[in-house]
């Protein structure tokens, strides 16, 4: 089979750049295949550029992935539950008792990435753009304003309301111990179907994300996903505490042994903000998980 890839001076200039330009859309879209699809585009609207004409390529190259993602953000926003082909996060499963202690800054430090992929979720599709660029790729406000059609004042406000958003999740109020007591109110108030209580511990837009064999499906909001975990009781009540990611979680398994599902949550001022579950017996195959009680 021939080598199709692209090939000369423009094409190496291009890979150069593929994977910070992959990076960049990855976060913004919060899926490999959807930031696979953007810099391919990126590379066919800068294949039929003269190069001649670029005189900040990098900067060039940006400006066209934000823009693109931008219209994708944009286009989700007509579908807030959707079904996407990208698994979640790779995820390390220990024990509680085998793990290190939650208080310790190295599992503080993993609660704070997998937060980050599930409040980014939650901004508007300019305000995710702006605190990406700027605050995970140094990307200058006044570039910025030009993708989003605003000013460079304008980009610095969206940028700092995302800021906000981000850093109340990302500084976990509610650690520790603390944390693993609201996920335990949240499995026994499952186990018991009971409603009223399930809303208490769920903040009012909690983000239920979960891997299944057909894709990703994301539910927002906590009266759906009280309801949803009122369904699930069955698997809180044959699960094993451990730490997933550094966060509280859950491992269930089925009456012959399998496992069933992984489940991480991610808690800020005494509330779950974040769930995210695997039930694809792909992704749980590829865990270390613990044996059944």
């Amino acid at each position: 089979m021939s080598d199709t890839s692209p090939k000369g001076p423009a094409a190496d200039a291009f890979e150069a750049q593929r994977d910070r330009l992959r990076a960049v859309a990855r976060r913004m879209l919060g899926s490999h295949a959807d930031a696979d699809d953007v810099v391919q585009e990126a590379w066919l609207r800068y294949s039929r550029q003269d190069p001649a004409t670029i005189h900040n390529l990098a900067g060039w190259l940006t400006t066209v992935v934000g823009r693109i993602s931008l219209d994708v953000l944009r286009s989700r926003q007509a579908r807030p539950e959707a079904s996407y082909d990208d698994g979640l996060p790779e995820l390390t499963v220990t024990t509680v008792a085998e793990g290190p202690a939650p208080e310790d800054d190295a599992v503080l430090a993993d609660s704070v990435g997998l937060a980050l992929l599930v409040v980014l979720e939650s901004l508007g599709p300019s305000e995710r753009l702006a605190f990406v660029l700027h605050d995970l790729f140094a990307v200058p406000f006044d570039e910025i304003g030009q993708i989003l059609g605003k000013s460079t004042a304008a980009s610095k406000m969206l940028a700092s309301r995302a800021r906000r958003k981000v850093q109340g999740t990302e500084r976990p109020t509610v650690v520790g111990r603390e944390r693993r007591e609201v996920v335990h109110a949240f499995l026994t108030a499952a186990r018991h179907g009971d409603f009223d209580g399930l809303l208490r511990v769920l903040d009012p837009e909690v983000r239920l994300v979960v891997d299944t064999p057909d894709g990703v499906i994301v539910t927002l909001g906590a009266t759906r996903v009280a309801a949803g975990a009122q369904l699930s009781a069955g698997a809180a009540a044959r699960g094993r505490a451990v730490l997933v990611g550094g966060l509280p979680g859950l491992v269930s398994w089925r009456e012959d042994g399998s496992a069933l599902s992984v489940m991480a949550f991610t808690v800020a001022d005494g509330r779950i903000t974040g769930i995210a579950i695997t039930v694809d017996p792909a992704g749980l195959a590829a865990m270390n998980l613990p044996e059944p009680e």
